[in-house]
C-alpha cells in the first residue's frame, strides 16, 4: 500500500494505492490520526490507484468517515474501481461514502 495526504485550498486529498488489507492498514492509522488532529473541513479519499481492499481496509475507511463526521467535516470516497468498488457496493457503502463530495 502507498498513500499520500495533500492539503489543497478547497479540500484535503488522501490518495491510497496498492492493497489496503490487514497487513497494510496499520500504516494508515497514523494518517487517520493526523487527519483527526488537523480536522480538514472537506476530505476526499481517492481510491483510483487501489487494487484491493479487505474488511480491515473497509474498517479503516469507515473509521475515518466517522472521525471526520464527528467534528462536522465532510468526506467522500472517489475513484474506486474494480474490486474495491465491488466491495463498497456489496456493503452498500457506495451510497454513503460517495455522495458527500467536497
Amino acid at each position: 500500500m502507498n498513500y499520500n495526504l495533500n492539503a489543497h485550498e478547497k479540500a484535503s486529498v488522501l490518495s491510497i494505492g496498492g492493497e489496503l488489507d490487514a497487513l497494510s492498514v496499520r500504516d494508515l492509522r497514523p494518517v487517520i490520526d493526523q487527519i483527526g488532529e488537523n480536522r480538514p473541513s472537506k476530505l476526499l479519499v481517492d481510491l483510483s490507484q487501489l487494487r484491493l481492499i479487505d474488511s480491515s481496509g473497509v474498517g479503516a475507511i469507515v473509521s475515518l468517515f466517522k472521525r471526520v463526521r464527528a467534528y462536522e467535516g465532510s468526506m467522500a470516497v472517489v475513484g474506486a474501481q474494480e474490486q474495491p468498488l465491488a466491495i463498497l457496493r456489496l456493503l452498500q457503502l457506495d451510497r454513503v461514502l460517495t455522495r458527500d463530495a467536497a
